[in-house]
């Protein structure tokens, strides 16, 4: 069984946001804790998500947002390894904030399992030129969205079908994301941009 790694960003993800919904409607997904999302330190960020894949009983998929999707590809070669695949939403570019310069620089090789990011073409937190460069250096499928912002709630992303539909197909026969997925009564389907 394939386990989900939801691996927020900097300052976490809250209440509504597509992946606080996921952590708590797909089955063995696990969600990663920070002991501080504020002041984000690589090296403690990346012990926290390499010890909650290695928690795991068998291959995981990663779920990011933001900070965490670059905080994914600095994990070393034992969490890596348990990858089967990594859906990176939103990449976040530490060079451009000072707060998140200790995740620079971003690796530029590829990745050892398959991967899709996802990047907005108004992303805040970084350009879609350096998402499509994250994408070429790491291997990746690059899914560009219009005007979407942060994929985030405040650009209107709740359940965020089409994010469920893409970690769908990382996670392979063994698991299906969309039929698993029961949104609570009181969500809203989320904004998508074509």
């Amino acid at each position: 069984m394939v386990s989900i790694i939801i691996v927020p960003g900097w300052r976490d993800s809250g209440p509504g946001h597509w992946q606080s919904l996921w952590a708590t409607q797909l089955p063995d997904a696990v969600r990663v804790q920070q002991d501080d999302w504020i002041t984000p330190s690589r090296s403690a960020w990346v012990a926290s998500i390499t010890r909650t894949i290695l928690e795991q009983p068998g291959p995981v998929v990663i779920a990011a947002h933001s900070l965490g999707s670059i905080a994914t590809t600095h994990l070393p070669p034992e969490a890596a390894a348990r990858i089967q695949g990594a859906l990176l939403v939103a990449p976040a570019d530490p060079e451009r904030r000072s707060i998140l310069a200790d995740f620079a620089p971003v690796p530029y090789q590829p990745l050892p399992y398959r991967s899709i990011i996802v990047a907005s073409s108004n992303d805040p937190y970084c350009p879609v030129r350096t998402a499509g460069a994250y994408a070429r250096a790491w291997g990746s499928e690059f899914v560009r969205l219009q005007k979407a912002g942060h994929i985030n709630i405040e650009a209107g992303f709740g359940a965020w079908p089409l994010g469920l539909a893409l970690l769908q197909s990382l996670t392979g026969d063994s698991y299906s994301a969309t039929a698993a997925f029961v949104p609570p009564p009181s969500s809203t389907s989320a904004l998508e941009s074509a």
